[in-house]
């Protein structure tokens, strides 16, 4: 996966335009257009499907590896260099294409399989995440064991020829919905971070259940998920014994990066806020000031293009390097204290109608701000919360020492 010059690159350019515009769907075209929004996500139930254009548009750039353009075409992926990657997706953001896959699978779990999984579980599992046949959810918190994840108390026992899981997870998001999950074990309960180990359990697995948590927001996309007597293979351990801890931190940065990134080129993170100063102006919000409503307006546009150059600056170094650094952290963050500001300024600009909740005499921009503005409230403790991620900045960037 060499880097090409400019003259190839141009070449790859007009290529991927070509085929883009060729085989993106004729009924996806239209932005209102209406596809079941689960189909993104792909999965077990929708492997017969080939009826909804979100579907066909899914495998279709999977046929090509590009739903997970730089992994390798041995399991499925691109094979595009990091100079393509980035190609492709300028092309995909300039012609404004839906998201042809929604995975789990491909922004966290198969950049560390790659990294730590042995030759027969990269063919088994990778080629279905690229293909969207299995859709992935994620074992880590518990009820004991949030910010201090080194805690979880999950126990996984050596039976023979099988491992047994009982335990709780919760803030598993999309359990109820997921055909798998990647999940942190204990399997010595005599240390902490040595102790822990990283496996992949069937859903379907007898003694799996999964209970979803309502949110302030009214939607339900986290659950409780409790494992009891869960047999599970032992081909189904990535990497060795009591090593999870490692993959766990690895992978987070990777989780890290792919929240980030919805606030960069393309992403769709805040963008119902884009246009904060057109709001404004609709409901008069600019009028009674002196303009320091319009001076906070511009400093968060400000700040966000300046959070979106360095998330294109930091997916470059990743993709040239070994992958996500400590610095998904910052960035992380940042995103985070952002997408709650721009929420804030969009509900302040609206006044008492961006407070609807439901009735006659809210438009729909209206009674998605509010609910939007409660969600952000998770940005900042999704993916490691943000005194976490500060942490890791401290130590990890800055080279900070222990408090004593």
């Amino acid at each position: 996966m060499a880097d090409f010059g400019g003259g190839e690159l141009d070449t790859f350019r007009a290529e991927a335009r070509a085929w883009l515009e060729a085989n993106y769907p004729a009924e996806l075209k239209d932005p209102n257009a209406k596809t079941d929004p689960e189909a993104v996500w792909g999965g077990r139930r929708f492997e017969g499907d080939s009826t909804d254009p979100q579907i066909v548009w899914q495998r279709r750039m999977a046929e090509k590896g590009w739903t997970a353009p730089t992994w390798p075409k041995e399991y499925g992926g691109g094979g595009l260099s990091p100079a393509e990657a980035r190609v492709l997706d300028q092309e995909l953001a300039r012609g404004r294409y839906r998201p042809p896959l929604l995975s789990f699978g491909i922004w966290m779990l198969g950049p560390v399989l790659l990294e730590y999984a042995n030759e027969e579980q990269k063919k088994e599992h990778l080629p279905k995440i690229v293909r969207g046949e299995i859709r992935w959810c994620q074992g880590y918190s518990e009820p004991g064991a949030g910010s201090d994840l080194a805690s979880l108390a999950t126990r996984c026992e050596d039976k023979g020829d099988h491992w047994q899981i009982d335990g709780q997870k919760v803030w598993t998001s999309y359990a109820d919905k997921a055909d798998w999950c990647f999940c942190l074990v204990r399997t010595d309960t005599s240390k902490k971070h040595e102790g822990i180990s990283f496996v992949l359990i069937d859903m379907r697995s007898e003694g799996v259940e999964t209970r979803p948590i309502r949110l302030i927001s009214g939607e339900s996309p986290f659950c409780e998920t409790f494992f009891t007597g869960v047999k599970v293979p032992k081909g189904n351990l990535v990497g060795r014994l009591n090593g999870g801890w490692e993959i766990a931190k690895r992978l987070l940065q990777y989780e890290r990066q792919n929240i980030s990134a919805g606030f960069g080129e393309g992403g769709s993170a805040g963008g119902a806020a884009g246009d904060l100063a057109q709001i404004a102006k609709q409901y008069d919000a600019l009028a009674y000031d002196g303009g320091e409503f319009r001076t906070r307006i511009t400093r968060n546009k400000m700040d966000f293009q300046a959070l979106r150059l360095t998330i294109a600056r930091s997916a470059a170094e990743s993709r040239a390097g070994n992958g996500p650094s400590a610095a998904t952290s910052i960035i992380k963050y940042a995103a985070a204290e952002l997408a709650k500001e721009r929420s804030e300024l969009m509900i302040e600009a609206m006044g008492n109608q961006g407070l609807g909740w439901g009735g006659e005499g809210f438009s729909t921009p209206e009674l998605t701000a509010v609910r939007g503005w409660l969600r952000t409230k998770a940005n900042s403790i999704e993916g490691g919360t943000s005194e976490v991620n500060l942490n890791v900045v401290a130590k990890r960037v800055l080279g900070l020492p222990d408090p004593k």
